[in-house]
């Protein structure tokens, strides 16, 4: 890929994921920076939000419990979903993809929020 689209693509998973990421060497890592991120994730149609949503609800049908650890403290600190909305998310997707995925994922959001909530506040002891 281009230099170009290397750039854009890191850009897109800094916006992505709240925080600098530089570039890495092998085939996987290139085909995600240049192809996920300066491709899918960069797409007119869709804002950030709305694919954070749809992501959010495949990977907890699919109980990716480790990517939502990475997807839902990058929602709250982007500011893109509320602890309030995540919350409500839950609760929706529960009823979709099954209790316990979804009794997973509630308590999973309520430790996530504590632990963005105690790091907004500075206290990191």
């Amino acid at each position: 890929m281009t230099d170009e689209r290397r750039r854009l693509g890191l850009e897109m998973m800094r916006q992505v994921y709240g925080w600098e990421i530089g570039d890495a060497p092998g085939d996987f890592f290139g085909i995600t920076v240049d192809h996920l991120f300066a491709g899918i994730w960069a797409r007119p149609g869709l804002s950030i939000r709305d694919r954070r949503l749809l992501l959010l609800g495949a990977l907890s049908a699919q109980g990716l419990n480790d990517v939502l650890d990475i997807q839902i403290p990058a929602a709250l600190g982007n500011s893109e979903l509320t602890p309030a909305e995540l919350r409500e998310i839950a609760i929706f997707l529960t009823h979709y993809i099954g209790w316990p995925l979804g009794a997973r994922l509630s308590v999973q959001v309520d430790t996530l929020i504590a632990e963005h909530e105690k790091k907004a506040a500075g206290d990191t002891g």
